[in-house]
């Protein structure tokens, strides 16, 4: 798909500098020069200044919340980027994130920064943000995340400790070493003919529905993930699959793999615990669905892969 890479996070050339990440000393000469800028993020929500993300000058006050030294993201233009967790602020009284939502529309503002920087749902930005901070927010969100859940050694049970800038753990105990992990997710835009297939999941929000998704098992091929979970949730046969795109998404580690999936059937048995409801729509009903025009199912939301290849498919751009 010769658009693939234009997908929210769809990458934007970061250097990552690898190298840099086993010199300490290099690493902290970076962390105190004057070009480098700095990303705190509060509870997996990343700081943005308006529409862009919130970066900070090294010694800001708002980055002595930090419990942990900043993990490096790359270079940008020869400059530094790192982020870090400021977890341990608590925002003023009245200003408590929302809990056991599908999207907390709650925002936190710290008194040392400027009246529009503020502690946001990166999933309510994220179709606003410039191509190289999509990049680095996303990367941000999902290592740091990574760390505040794999505090501790899988081999021994003690506590690890962050090496390699951030993209190691290691245990001082028994020497193991831990990655930070992605989690692979195919997602399907199945089709059969001039139609595709819609499905809803318990929970979401009133008239949301997407393109089918699940979660990779070991020893599995995408193909075969693919044709599993279509079946698994609507009984629908795949045959063909074939590779569309693919886009990190930071909720809060995975990949999605965007495939075209042609359907072998049509008739939907429907798996209560994976889906609600599931429906197939055709091209000039998915392209009232994209302009908000749909009686019953709302417009997904921007910036997500769903949302992309159902807008290509309309389009006829899924070449």
């Amino acid at each position: 798909m010769r658009l693939a890479e234009t997908v929210t996070f769809g990458g934007a050339g970061l250097d990552r500098a690898a190298g840099l990440r086993g010199d300490p000393e290099a690493v902290a000469a970076h962390l105190c020069a004057g070009e480098t800028r700095i990303l705190p993020v509060w509870r997996g929500k990343p700081l943005f200044a308006g529409n862009a993300a919130g970066w900070l000058p090294p010694g800001h006050a708002v980055l002595a919340e930090a419990a942990e030294a900043p993990v490096l993201l790359g270079l940008e233009g020869g400059a530094a980027r790192f982020a870090v967790d400021v977890s341990g602020w608590e925002p003023p009284a009245g200003e408590a994130p929302a809990e056991g939502v599908f999207f907390d529309p709650t925002e936190q503002r710290h008194p040392a920064l400027p009246g529009d920087h503020r502690f946001a749902e990166l999933r309510g930005l994220m179709a606003e943000l410039a191509a190289g901070d999509a990049e680095l927010v996303a990367t941000a969100k999902a290592l740091l995340g990574w760390h505040r859940s794999h505090r501790f050694c899988s081999a021994c049970g003690r506590p690890s400790a962050v090496i390699e800038a951030g993209w190691q753990r290691r245990c001082p105990d028994c020497g193991t070493r831990h990655f930070p992990r992605t989690d692979p997710v195919v997602i399907m835009l199945v089709t059969r003919g001039e139609r595709t297939l819609l499905g809803r999941s318990p929970g979401w929000p009133e008239g949301m529905y997407s393109c089918l998704a699940g979660f990779m098992e070991p020893g599995e091929t995408i193909e075969a993930a693919v044709r599993r979970e279509v079946a698994e949730e609507t009984g629908v046969r795949i045959g063909r699959v074939s590779y569309l795109a693919s886009q990190p998404w930071p909720y809060p580690s995975s990949l999605m793999i965007g495939c075209l999936a042609e359907a072998e059937s049509e008739a939907i048995t429907l798996d209560p615990v994976e889906l609600e409801a599931a429906v197939w729509i055709g091209r000039e009903e998915a392209a009232r669905v994209l302009a908000g025009d749909h009686p019953t199912i709302r417009r997904p939301r921007r910036g997500a892969i769903a949302g992309f290849l159902l807008t290509h498919w309309v389009a006829d751009r899924l070449d």
